[in-house]
């Protein structure tokens, strides 16, 4: 049998040394609700802080219009890459939210949802299928 792992360390290093801009990811854990106003607001746990590289698929091609009720948005595929040994537990659901990126400061502040997660053998990078909503 061959042993791979010096190479996928070496897979791993490369595109870890990509992911310039940071984030934080968040599971959604319930609501509370203010007695006096009635606002219900989402109860989150943060899951993972730390490096990461944000791409959008295909130059918004991957994007579609959509006009739900009276809104018109435009809903934007992206990915995001994590470094595979620290990001673990994420799932579909889950809200991103860039807060540092190294050469894009438009980034800074966009927040995504987790449409999807991905595992192999030998990843080199956790790469989650995302979507921002843009008005």
């Amino acid at each position: 049998m061959v042993n791979a792992a010096p190479a996928l360390a070496r897979g791993r290093a490369a595109a870890e040394s990509l992911m310039v801009d940071t984030c934080t990811i968040r599971h959604r854990t319930g609501e509370t609700t203010d007695t006096t106003t009635g606002v219900v607001t989402p109860t989150t746990t943060t899951v993972y802080t730390g490096r990461c590289k944000v791409q959008q698929s295909t130059l918004g091609a991957a994007s579609e219009p959509r006009d739900p009720g009276e809104a018109s948005v435009r809903l934007v595929a992206y990915a995001v890459h994590l470094p595979v040994a620290t990001s673990t537990g994420i799932r579909d659901g889950d809200e991103i939210t860039i807060t540092a990126a190294g050469h894009d400061p438009d980034l800074v502040g966009k927040v995504f949802t987790v449409l999807g997660t991905m595992a192999k053998t030998y990843a080199t990078a956790r790469r989650l299928q995302v979507q921002e909503v843009a008005t």
